[in-house]
């Protein structure tokens, strides 16, 4: 067993004003986009010039932050809505979803290319490979925060987490699997992948494909969330059920992708 390492989730405390470890993980995954992106831009196939990227990136904020908070009231804390109604304006109270960030980012990805006159899944193709840093950074947040933690488990990295809700009983550190898979494994597909141009749709078809196999994987050691609980069958949780239509979707633009080719 290994003893979770305890963080101060409040990096620095201005009085007024406390800047989280969390907080600065979103801001990191920005920063990370942003550098590999005007890196990519740079491509003689890229679809947006390295200026353009800097547009792009606040697109990609707003609808990321915008999605992620009414994706986690839509699909795992609704009931909560009609207790409070403004519960969806506080974020410092947490709770964000990728499914529903997901959702954001389409649609911005959607209006920026159509202000831009350039094709949607060109964009989408461009700003896949430069996720998953910002994933790893998000699930290194949750780890740090001590959330989101994994179900009991005695193999030798469990981990004691302090909240009272894990019940003081060794548990798989989920945090940093995810981040191990949809970060550092994803990236390393998509960016090697996405080196030379393929199809269009293609890299967007393997981010949902990979990401939604991995994070239905990891669901299996993750606990289920409490308002929640398994969904069916006494082992889908929210996340798995979400996960599904993203594998279905990414293996359908990777077909649709390699066979417009060939036709």
């Amino acid at each position: 067993m290994l003893r979770y390492p305890h963080f101060d989730p409040i990096a620095l405390d201005l009085g007024l004003v406390q800047i989280r470890w969390y907080g600065l993980m979103y801001l990191a995954g920005f920063a990370a986009a942003w550098i590999l992106g005007r890196y990519r831009a740079r491509k003689p196939y890229s679809p947006i010039m390295p200026q353009q990227v800097d547009d792009l990136i606040w697109y990609l904020v707003l609808g990321l932050m915008i999605g992620a908070r009414v994706g986690y009231i839509l699909f795992y804390d609704f009931p909560s809505v009609y207790q409070d109604p403004l519960i969806v304006f506080k974020v410092w109270r947490g709770g964000m979803s990728f499914h529903g960030g997901l959702i954001g980012v389409i649609v911005s990805v959607l209006l920026f290319a159509k202000n831009k006159n350039i094709n949607c899944f060109d964009i989408g193709d461009f700003i896949c490979p430069l996720a998953p840093i910002g994933l790893m950074c998000g699930r290194f947040g949750n780890f740090i925060n001590g959330e989101l933690w994994g179900r009991p488990t005695d193999l030798p990295w469990g981990m004691i987490f302090p909240d009272i809700e894990a019940g003081l009983v060794p548990r798989h550190p989920s945090q940093l699997y995810e981040a191990a898979l949809e970060g550092v494994t994803l990236f390393c597909i998509l960016w090697f992948y996405s080196a030379k141009p393929r199809p269009r749709m293609a890299v967007s078809g393997m981010f949902l494909f990979f990401y939604g196999l991995f994070r239905f994987s990891v669901e299996f050691t993750r606990q289920p969330d409490s308002q929640l609980g398994f969904i069916a069958f006494d082992w889908l949780t929210m996340g798995q059920l979400l996960s599904v239509p993203m594998i279905l979707a990414g293996g359908g633009l990777l077909f649709r992708a390699y066979t417009r080719r060939s036709r």
